[in-house]
């Protein structure tokens, strides 16, 4: 039986094979901003070999039938696979409300898979921070491959292409999504455009539109141009293609070191981000501001004390 908290122990038992270990682990970052960082500190030296793709479209498309496919697919290939599943949060309880875990219940019984389901918790971007770490712990439990599925809200999924190393694009015909997702920038983020129910009417016509408006915006210089490619997941058609194809960009990108680019340039965001929230955290401790500012909150909210010019002087003074 698992012991509860101690990142340390957690962390060994979810490198030595335990799911529950992981699911701990992962349920102990989203609660805790504190234990994130501890958590995230530990693993990172066991972290970098997992090759994160990213599965995004709008509501309807299928991505959690591809991306069940796809790792079912990847298991074939002897790969160990880690699913993080986003979807729209309750606004109640925070958590995830459609529970993609349901739909790849086949899946959960696989101890090569290692499946999360997460909430937004009202991240525009649709993805929220605790999907980072949830990634950082399936890579540091040797899955060899990531799949996150975002929650398909539209204009909020770009997001993603910060975080996949691979992002794929899926829409199906019938949808009326076209001038949408111009709008999203949803077609900018595709390394990989999927028409996903092929076997619909109109597939063909979809498709042919994906590919003019790619090229209508794609510049001539660049090293992959998004292919567009058709699916039928629920049938099992077209699935080992588009893994294929998901190959090929992945060694595309390590042989011209773009990948490396990438994740440094990701890493560099990261990091400071996190010093700016820790010397923050410093300041306002070290200067006492969160009780200062109580003091005054009933004047702020009165119109005697600008908030802005109030803060602008507390800026200045701590910088001197």
């Amino acid at each position: 039986m698992e012991t509860p908290g101690l990142p340390d122990i957690l962390i060994e038992r979810a490198r030595a094979g335990s799911r529950r270990a992981a699911a701990r682990l992962i349920t102990l970052a989203e609660n805790d901003p504190a234990q994130r960082l501890e958590i995230a500190r530990m693993i990172y030296p066991h972290t970098g070999g997992a090759y994160v793709i990213g599965i995004t479209g709008p509501p309807g498309s299928g991505k959690s039938t591809l991306t069940d496919k796809l790792a079912k697919l990847l298991r074939k290939r002897n790969k160990t696979v880690g699913i993080v599943a986003v979807d729209p949060s309750s606004p109640f309880s925070g958590g995830a409300i459609l529970g993609d875990r349901i739909r790849m219940n086949d899946l959960a019984l696989d101890k090569g898979v290692y499946i999360r389901s997460m909430g937004t918790r009202g991240h525009l971007g649709g993805l929220s921070v605790s999907v980072g770490i949830a990634a950082k712990i399936f890579d540091a439990c040797g899955c060899g491959v990531i799949l996150v599925e975002t929650a398909g809200v539209g204009q909020s999924e770009v997001e993603i292409a910060g975080t996949a190393d691979t992002t794929v694009v899926v829409t199906v015909p019938g949808l009326g999504d076209d001038i949408q997702m111009i709008k999203a920038g949803i077609l900018e983020i595709g390394d990989i455009l999927v028409v996903n129910k092929a076997d619909r009417p109109g597939a063909r016509q979809t498709a042919s539109t994906l590919l003019a408006m790619r090229q209508l915006g794609e510049p001539p210089d660049r090293e992959w141009i998004p292919p567009v490619l058709l699916t039928s997941a629920d049938k099992d058609e077209g699935v080992d293609k588009l893994l294929d194809c998901i190959g090929a960009h992945r060694v595309l990108r390590q042989i011209s070191r773009s990948q490396r680019n990438e994740r440094t340039d990701r890493l560099r965001e990261e990091v400071l981000a996190l010093l700016k929230e820790k010397i923050a955290d410093r300041v306002l401790e070290r200067h006492g501001l969160p009780g200062e500012l109580e003091l005054v909150l009933g004047d702020m909210y009165d119109r005697r004390i600008n908030p802005y010019e109030w803060v602008a002087q507390k800026a200045a003074s701590c910088t001197r």
